[in-house]
């Protein structure tokens, strides 16, 4: 009898946890500048290996870390479309920001098309009120997370590097919002690990080296 209620307990409350999870999602949902969250966990990112973007109209905010190499992203087009790309970084409490991130644009034989020099732009912390996350916002190419550009079909690269192609960031990518119940699905378990990643489970870098 005791066994049973402890199991109804703990279903309860993975319910509600469930709950909790899908009310935060439809919070961030309501933002004006949503993103569908998108974890990059892909072993290589390389020229010869890109991540591939699907749908580059479609907003997406990737989260990525660098790992001694640059990244680089491929979007295919068969149509012209706007385009729009930005990079920010997690602003972990107080910490500095001690890592700048840039990016190119390039086209389909490597010539560069767009420059973003991170070092050279002035970042500056933004709060998304209803994720509850800070964020350094740093260069785009576009204007206040939408896009003032149309790219012709083709084939595009983008690749996101700093000074030692080390520390975490995020590539938004698309200015359109598009949520179908296939994302929101996802979104439900790439969230936490995002959280936990990118914020929750991340100190300033002076506490690493302190406790090292």
């Amino acid at each position: 009898m005791t066994q049973t209620i402890t199991e109804n307990f703990h279903m309860k409350e993975k319910i509600f946890t469930s709950l909790e999870i899908i009310l935060s999602v439809i919070l961030v949902l309501k933002t004006a500048e949503a993103h569908q969250p998108v974890l990059n966990s892909e072993k290589s990112n390389s020229v010869e290996e890109p991540y591939i973007i699907e749908e580059p109209e479609i907003s997406k905010a990737i989260f990525a870390e660098l790992k001694g190499e640059p990244h680089y992203y491929r979007i295919d087009s068969n149509t012209k479309f706007k385009f729009y790309a930005g990079i920010t970084t997690p602003k972990i409490d107080n910490c500095p920001l001690t890592k700048k991130f840039s990016f190119d644009v390039l086209d389909s034989d490597f010539e560069l098309i767009k420059k973003k020099n991170g070092e050279k732009f002035n970042w500056w912390a933004w709060y998304e009120k209803h994720g509850e996350k800070w964020y350094w916002i740093g260069p785009e190419v576009g204007e206040k997370f939408k896009s003032n550009r149309d790219y012709n079909k083709g084939t595009y690269y983008i690749r996101v590097f700093n000074q030692n192609n080390t520390g975490q960031y995020v590539l938004a990518v698309g200015d359109i919002e598009s949520f179908p119940i296939s994302v929101i699905i996802k979104m439900l378990f790439t969230l936490p690990s995002i959280n936990s990643a990118f914020w929750d489970d991340v100190t300033c870098p002076e506490a690493k080296i302190h406790n090292q």
